[in-house]
């Protein structure tokens, strides 16, 4: 069995206690002409996924729609009949949200179902960037709720993006995702389920993708494949819902990155070609010459050098074009030096070793975030490895690995183990030192 997390999280929105639903569905049994006998240990057992019995999901229902003053229905309540199709509101905007609050919710209580739960694959993994890129679009977004949702709100809500943001790329995903999850679960879950207009609620909307985008990074980072790739499918739901097609692209291209990553190579082709499509004019030049630099990593993966290559002039004519002022706050992970990292990751794929460490090179001679400059340190080394250029290798290695001190992040530490292995693997004089402060950095647990 499953845990209940609609259920659980509902209650929790509710204010309500085990004992006080266990109560309150007894007395509406009553006016049924009912006689049940509830308590708290019988509401325990339907948050560990027990279904109760006859018509208790209804009252269930009954009572958690007087508390809420809404409409709550057994979908939103994790108990709709299995295989039978969702009434509309389960899969409206307002379900979603509910969905989404659940999940939050359980990830800040460290659920093991929830942390350990694979990436899905295949088409569970498209749907929500077909539904992103295809009708129906969102025709009003307003909702009315207990408490009004003000433009300081949502103020709030994008400083604390920015915020998150900036203390990923310098302490890690690990050390930030409880932070960001706290947030979303104590300041975000209240606004979506307030009062606002149409307008407002897209840019409630907006922001919040914005912040749950940041918060797939970060399980990303953590090795919580599964948990990322929900949160990046949220964002995605929360950018159709905002209507900003440029939200959405960005979103996509965290699912490009993360396909990388899994070794999903043509589902990273088909996706960036999705985000470059359905954006058309609001892709701006950042995140283009991000999305064209990740497909000619995917098509060198796949020994197709011609695109490849065709892929790198597009990101390269993207990147002149950039011109800082005019981009999104999410783009800004685009800086000057990153698609010269990428276009290295793909030449070396290519095994076009001297022109991939002209790349490497120049994205270490521009400045870059503390975490950006780790990743750039260890592309340089592993080429310069590569070349025979030893002593250069393990010089470019001894400053990655200092760069990574005070770092949370399982990624970073990929990064850091594949150089170690390159080192120990030539063989060379002077390697072993460069290795063993690696050694250092990696006792550490995270």
């Amino acid at each position: 069995m499953q845990p209940n997390t609609l259920l659980d999280a509902i209650l929790d929105e509710a204010g309500i206690s085990h004992a006080g639903l266990a109560a309150h569905v007894n007395q509406a049994g009553r006016a049924r002409g009912l006689a049940l006998r509830y308590e708290h240990t019988a509401v325990a057992r339907w948050l560990k996924g027990q279904r109760p019995r006859g018509q208790v999901p209804d009252l269930i229902c009954e009572v958690l729609a007087r508390r809420l003053q809404r409409p709550v229905t057994l979908d939103d309540i994790g108990l709709g009949v299995p295989g039978e199709p969702s009434a509309p509101h389960g899969t409206s905007l307002s379900g979603f949200v509910e969905r989404a609050t659940a999940l939050w919710r359980s990830d800040e209580q460290q659920r093991p179902h929830i942390l350990g739960a694979p990436a899905v694959t295949g088409t569970p993994a498209v749907m929500p960037v077909w539904e992103w890129e295809n009708p129906p679009e969102d025709v009003d977004v307003s909702r009315g709720g207990r408490h009004r949702v003000t433009p300081a709100d949502i103020e709030m809500l994008r400083a604390a993006r920015t915020h998150y943001e900036q203390m990923y790329r310098k302490a890690g995903g690990i050390a930030t995702r409880t932070r960001i999850v706290g947030f979303l679960n104590a300041e975000a879950a209240p606004l979506l389920r307030g009062s606002y207009t149409d307008e407002t609620g897209r840019q409630l909307h907006r922001a919040t993708g914005g912040l749950v985008a940041v918060a797939g990074i970060c399980a990303y980072d953590s090795d919580a494949h599964g948990l990322a790739q929900r949160y990046f499918h949220q964002a995605l739901r929360l950018a159709k819902a905002s209507g900003d097609r440029g939200l959405g692209a960005y979103v996509i291209a965290l699912l490009v990155n993360q396909s990388l990553f899994m070794r999903e190579y043509r589902q990273a082709v088909a996706f960036a070609e999705a985000a470059l499509r359905a954006a058309g004019k609001h892709i701006t030049p950042a995140l283009a010459c991000d999305l064209y630099a990740m497909q000619a990593k995917a098509y060198a993966h796949l020994g197709d050098g011609t695109t490849a290559l065709s892929c790198i002039r597009r990101a390269e004519q993207a990147a002149e074009r950039i011109r800082r002022g005019y981009e999104p706050d999410e783009t800004g992970y685009v800086q000057p030096g990153l698609v010269n990292v990428q276009v290295a990751e793909a030449l070396l794929s290519l095994g076009e070793l001297a022109a991939a460490a002209a790349h490497a090179a120049a994205a270490v001679d521009n400045p870059a975030h503390d975490r950006g400059r780790v990743h750039r340190l260890a592309m340089l080394s592993t080429i310069e490895l590569r070349q025979g250029n030893t002593d250069k290798a393990v010089a470019t290695a001894v400053q990655m690995a200092e760069q990574a001190r005070g770092m949370e992040s399982q990624r970073l530490r990929d990064r850091l183990r594949a150089v170690r292995e390159h080192l120990v693997r030539s063989g060379c004089a002077g390697t072993s030192a460069a290795a063993e402060l690696i050694d250092g950095a990696l006792r550490v647990p995270l």
